[in-house]
């Protein structure tokens, strides 16, 4: 997330989906109260809608709170099935997934062991 936004240590995912209709003040209800977590704790939460063709990122700073948007015109979002509330993810991940890439399936090829 270059530019304005700084760079989270953490990015959470929320693995259910919510209503989009929400803003600043029902998305931090719900990291506090579903997710266990404090929104003002520098780290970014993601959220998707039902259908999984729109994203909003929280992420609180020093000096406010930024609230992002962002919707496929094509696809859906590839989102974790995880039995937990949340779902951590790199920034190499976070990048692929709001790309609309499958992140889950993107692994770096094995070492070679060589038998001589």
């Amino acid at each position: 997330m270059p530019g304005l936004i700084l760079t989270p240590e953490h990015i959470w995912i929320a693995v259910e989906p919510v209503d989009m209709r929400r803003g600043i003040d029902g998305l931090s209800l719900i990291v506090q109260q579903v997710l266990g977590y404090s929104p003002c704790a520098g780290s970014a939460f993601i959220f998707h809608n039902r259908p999984g063709n729109r994203l909003k990122l929280l992420l609180w700073d020093a000096n406010g709170v930024w609230l992002c948007q962002r919707r496929l015109h094509e696809g859906s979002f590839v989102w974790p099935k995880a039995t937990e509330t949340s779902f951590a993810v790199t920034q190499a991940q976070w990048q692929w997934l709001i790309s609309g890439v499958d992140w889950q399936r993107l692994s770096a090829i094995p070492n070679a062991h060589w038998v001589v």
